[in-house]
């Protein structure tokens, strides 16, 4: 009976996997500099003026963390070391305890969910504990639950051993045999150095040297930004060449209460406020501190801020506040930047006329000026640019390719002249030039697993409606409001959280989980009605993800979406519908088109092709001209075709006409 109850009892009581707390801990068991922070951290809390760190050469040796703190009696050890989750806020208060002799001294604590103090299990599964205060002190050992010891599961850790000492002042000695995750003491100091502000009342010692936290030497501007419903904080512009700590250099660090969030970077949240390439990036450093009153706007393991209207105020006070800084900084770095910038292309600067020579110069500067954050690479391809369309100004480029003209093409050369005006001639062979692009984008990137198909090839396709028949080559087909409101209301469950990089420049996209659906048409007035337009024709374009096989289920699917569209409501008119649904290959025994018929009307019509079907088609409508220019866009790669392609509006046709509806769309 009683074997019974206890078999009973154990199947009930709360049990712990084996490490667990380690592996609860995040990086605080994994990372030694993220552990050791978080023990100077505690040192800080408790009130220490010192802390002194004894980091080993070698592993298994003893590793040591001590301060003068206000330590803790055997009764609060166990009620605070021990407790999981101690809220020291609740149990402490936000203000740190000091020892008598420093009873006056003030300070805001960092610690909230009692965390920290775990630091030492990323050396090993076990520690020691020494602390004392008021004459007294208590000696423990702690360790790890684990399958050694079954009968300890009811707790992740636990006091192993204790003992008793007397003592006289306060403080704690924390001590741990190093078999794992060895600190480097050099690199420790350095990083503790970045992460803490300078104070006199706290100096922090590792293997006795003294860490030099970081100050503001070199300090430039100090200015108070205000922050809408915030505690307002204070902004250092650093000169990183003249700042005696390395880790300023880094970007805009924000410091809370005295230590770092997170890693001092160009960014504020996700978004770069400058290029860190850039030469003013490396220049210039700003130090952002926040007093207390933030603390609670920073996550429990200080790498990041939380999400909050605070905190994006923040954010939007010092990023105006960089920018305006680096605009009146520029002027200082803008001739070394934009001589930088010359002296690449020292050679072909110097083959200018002096007037030319003068305006690239004038350039660079002003543009070194205007755009501080430019970075030194897009500066030189800015210079490179200018320098070319100054030689082709003066006549110095053509001349130079006319030179390099065989005896044939200076024939075609005068042919063409002769017989076309040179607008019309380029007219023409930019949208020739355009389609074949696009073309072999298509084939280069349908094969390809590695191409990225919902940022490259189904914005490609969807956009160059041509590739579908001569009958779809018009500018009237765009997106429209209700066709916008139906393709919402039909395809809203397969709609997927993603959106392309510039979705106001596709309006007629919709992403869904398994495919891209462009959805267009045309308008017209109707002849029962003159006065009212309506939609006259529809085209609806699935393009697969992956290496997709159409088959009868997609067929079907897409033969509903139209009847769907006829039967939503949502639509002016009784257009004609045609779907296309668009993959890399075509299962056996799938219907390749179908009529849709309403009341023995018909009211469209589903096509199932592939990308090669698409591409051989064209080729056809081109005069097979790729036959013939078998090497143009050859060695060009796939992706650099698509961006070429979108960046570039056919001059005639409907790339342009696509640009020119996105404001009226489906946006």
């Amino acid at each position: 009976m009683t074997q019974g109850m206890n078999e009973a009892a154990d199947q009930t009581a709360s049990l712990f996997e084996e490490h667990y707390l380690i592996r609860t801990l995040g990086r605080i068991a994994h990372d030694p500099e993220v552990a050791l922070t978080e023990l100077v951290a505690n040192a800080w809390d408790a009130g220490a003026s010192r802390v002194d760190l004894t980091i080993p050469s070698s592993p298994d040796r003893s590793m040591i963390i001590e301060d003068d703190g206000h330590g803790m009696s055997s009764a609060q050890f166990k009620s605070r070391w021990m407790k999981l989750g101690y809220d020291r806020t609740r149990h402490q208060g936000p203000e740190v305890e000091f020892p008598l002799a420093r009873r006056a001294w003030q300070r805001r604590a960092y610690g909230r969910n009692g965390v920290g103090r775990h630091g030492l299990l990323c050396f090993s599964d076990h520690y020691w504990v020494e602390t004392w205060r008021d004459q007294c002190g208590a000696r423990f050992e702690i360790g790890t639950q684990n399958q050694e010891a079954p009968d300890a599961q009811d707790a992740p850790f636990r006091i192993l051993t204790e003992g008793r000492f007397e003592a006289q002042g306060s403080g704690t000695r924390l001590s741990v045999l190093v078999n794992r995750h060895l600190p480097d003491a050099e690199r420790i100091s350095h990083m503790l150095s970045a992460r803490f502000l300078h104070d006199p009342q706290f100096v922090v010692r590792v293997n006795g040297r003294p860490v030099a936290l970081a100050d503001r030497t070199g300090l430039i501007e100090r200015t108070e930004l205000a922050v809408e419903d915030a505690p307002p904080v204070q902004a250092y512009v650093v000169d990183a060449a003249k700042a005696v700590q390395p880790a300023l250099a880094q970007g805009i660090a924000f410091w809370v209460n005295g230590r770092l969030v997170g890693i001092p970077s160009w960014l504020i949240g996700a978004n770069p406020v400058i290029d860190s390439r850039a030469r003013i990036a490396q220049r210039y450093a700003i130090a952002v501190y926040a007093n207390h009153g933030w603390l609670r706007d920073v996550e429990s393991d200080w790498l990041k801020f939380k999400s909050s209207p605070r905190v994006a105020a923040l954010f939007d006070a010092v990023r105006h506040y960089v920018q305006r800084v680096f605009a009146t900084l520029a002027s200082s770095l803008m001739d070394e930047s934009s001589e930088e910038a010359l002296m690449r292309h020292r050679e072909q600067f110097k083959g200018l006329s002096l007037l030319g020579r003068a305006e690239v110069a004038s350039f660079a500067r002003d543009l070194a000026k205007s755009s501080p954050a430019v970075s030194p690479d897009v500066l030189s391809a800015a210079v490179q640019a200018l320098i070319n369309l100054e030689r082709a100004r003066g006549g110095a480029a053509l001349l130079e390719k006319l030179t390099q003209l065989g005896e044939s093409d200076i024939d075609g050369l005068d042919r063409l002249l002769g017989q076309w005006s040179v607008r019309d001639a380029l007219s023409v062979l930019d949208e020739i030039d355009h389609r074949l692009a696009v073309l072999a984008a298509i084939d280069k990137l349908c094969g390809d697993e590695a191409s990225d198909e919902l940022q490259t090839l189904h914005p490609l396709v969807t956009q160059a409606r041509w590739l579908f028949g001569p009958e779809f080559d018009s500018s009237e087909y765009a997106s429209n409001v209700s066709l916008k409101s139906a393709a919402e209301k039909i395809f809203k469950r397969r709609l997927s959280g993603d959106e392309f990089a510039q979705p106001r420049q596709r309006p007629d996209l919709l992403v869904l989980g398994d495919a891209t659906c462009s959805i267009v048409g045309t308008e017209g007035f109707d002849a029962a009605d003159p006065m009212l337009t309506r939609i006259q024709n529809v085209l609806i374009i699935e393009l697969k993800k992956g290496k997709s096989v159409i088959g009868r289920e997609a067929m079907n699917q897409a033969d509903g979406y139209v009847q769907d569209f006829l039967g939503s409501g949502a639509i002016d008119g009784t257009p004609m519908f045609r779907a296309f649904v668009v993959g890399h290959e075509i299962a056996a025994r799938t219907t390749r088109e179908k009529d849709l018929k309403e009341d023995g009307v018909l009211r469209g019509k589903v096509h199932a092709v592939t990308y090669g079907q698409l591409t051989r088609s064209a080729h056809q409508r081109l005069f097979r001209l790729r036959e013939r220019l078998p090497s143009r866009y050859e060695e060009v790669s796939g992706s650099d075709l698509s961006t070429k392609v979108m960046q570039t509006p056919s001059p005639g046709g409907i790339h342009s006409s696509l640009h020119a509806h996105a404001g009226a769309g489906l946006q």
